[in-house]
C-alpha cells in the first residue's frame, strides 16, 4: 500500500475512520516535501470479497468522469504485499458531514449523471464486477434491460439463500415474479417502438452514501457499485421510508427528468424493488424477506398473465 503514496512520503498518523461489516476505514496523514496530505484507505478484510476494491475503484472512476465535483475521487486499489487475502481502496481524504443534501442541488447532480453519461458499448452492464455490499453485481453486457434486471434479481436471491438456507416458497415466487411481473413492467421499455438509453448509475444511492463536503459545501457520493442501466434504477432505494430522500424526491425526479415510456408504469417500476440484499447482509432486517415476498405476491396478483397484461395505449 505504501507504494501508492507519493515518493518520499512519511506517514504521520493512521487513525480509524468508518467501517462496515466487511471493511474498515482509515485516515492516513502523511508529509511529503514539507507538505501534509490526507488520504482515506478502505481495507477489505475477507479474501472472497477482495475484488470489491477494484469494483469500487472503477465505479468511482466512472462517476468522477461525469460529476467530478460530487464524488470521492479514487486514487488506487490493490492487494497488501504482506497479506494477499486483504485488498485496499484509496482516495484523497475529504472532510464530510453526515447531512442530507439540498434536494434541488442533488437532483441537478443526478440529472447530469443520468443524462450525459454514455455506455462505452451501448449496452447495459459494466466493465468489471462491482459489489452491492458483499453481493456481486452481474455486469455482463446485454442489450436487454429486462435481462439485466432479472439475472441480478436471481443472483441476489441466490446470495440470500446461501446466507439463510433454501426457501422453496421464495424460489417459486422469484421465478414467477421474473417471468410475469418483470416481463410486464420492464419489457415494454424496449418494445413497441420504445427504447431506453443505458446510463451510468451509482447503484446504491441512499442518504448513507451521500454526505456534504465541509469545504466545498457540495454533496459527495461514495460507496458506489456502478453499472450502465436504466436511469430509474438509481431511484430504487431513495423512496424507501427508512431513508431521508423519500417519495417526494422521486416525484421531483419524475417531474424534472421525466419518466420513461410507458410513463404510466413509472411508480410500479420503482416499487418492484425488494429489500432482499438488505435482509441478506443485515441480520437485524431478516423480517424484510417476508416483506419482499408480500410485494411479489401483490404484483403477481395484479399481473397474472405477465406481459400479456400490458395494454399498449401509448402512441409514438
Amino acid at each position: 500500500m505504501v507504494q501508492v503514496l507519493p515518493v518520499g512520503s512519511e506517514v504521520l498518523s493512521v487513525v480509524p475512520h468508518g467501517k462496515t461489516r466487511w471493511s474498515i476505514g482509515l485516515r492516513v496523514d502523511i508529509e511529503v516535501d514539507g507538505e501534509e496530505k490526507e488520504y482515506f484507505l478502505k481495507i477489505i478484510k475477507q479474501s472472497e470479497w477482495s475484488d470489491m476494491a477494484k469494483g469500487e475503484y472503477e465505479s468511482q472512476k466512472a462517476l468522477a468522469a461525469i460529476i467530478p465535483d460530487n464524488v470521492v475521487i479514487p486514487m488506487a486499489w490493490g492487494m497488501f504485499e504482506e497479506d494477499k487475502s486483504k485488498a485496499f481502496f484509496m482516495t484523497r481524504f475529504r472532510d464530510l458531514r453526515d447531512r442530507p443534501p439540498p434536494t434541488v442541488q442533488f437532483l441537478a447532480i443526478l440529472k447530469k449523471l443520468h443524462q450525459t453519461s454514455v455506455s462505452p458499448t451501448g449496452k447495459f452492464g459494466f466493465q468489471v464486477t462491482t459489489y452491492n455490499g458483499p453481493p456481486k453485481m452481474v455486469n455482463d453486457w446485454t442489450d436487454s434491460w429486462e435481462e439485466y434486471f432479472a439475472r441480478q434479481f436471481r443472483s441476489d436471491i441466490s446470495f440470500l439463500q446461501n446466507v439463510y438456507g433454501e426457501d422453496a416458497e421464495l424460489a417459486d415466487l422469484t421465478e414467477a415474479f421474473i417471468q410475469k411481473v418483470v416481463a410486464r413492467l420492464l419489457r415494454p421499455l424496449q418494445t413497441g417502438g420504445r427504447d431506453i438509453k443505458p446510463t451510468l448509475c451509482h447503484g446504491d444511492l441512499w442518504d448513507g452514501n451521500v454526505q456534504i463536503d465541509v469545504n466545498t459545501k457540495q454533496p459527495i457520493v461514495f460507496d458506489s457499485c456502478a453499472f450502465y442501466g436504466h436511469n430509474e434504477m438509481d431511484l430504487q432505494n431513495m423512496g424507501d421510508p427508512r431513508y431521508i430522500f423519500g417519495m417526494d424526491f422521486i416525484d421531483m425526479y419524475k417531474n424534472e427528468i421525466g419518466a420513461s415510456e410507458p410513463q404510466q408504469d413509472f411508480y410500479d417500476r420503482h416499487d418492484i424493488r425488494t429489500d432482499i440484499v438488505v435482509a441478506a447482509i443485515c441480520p437485524e432486517w431478516f423480517k424484510l424477506i417476508e416483506t419482499s415476498k408480500e410485494n411479489m405476491r401483490k404484483f403477481l396478483g395484479r399481473f397474472p398473465n405477465g406481459f400479456g397484461d400490458f395494454k399498449d395505449d401509448v402512441t409514438l
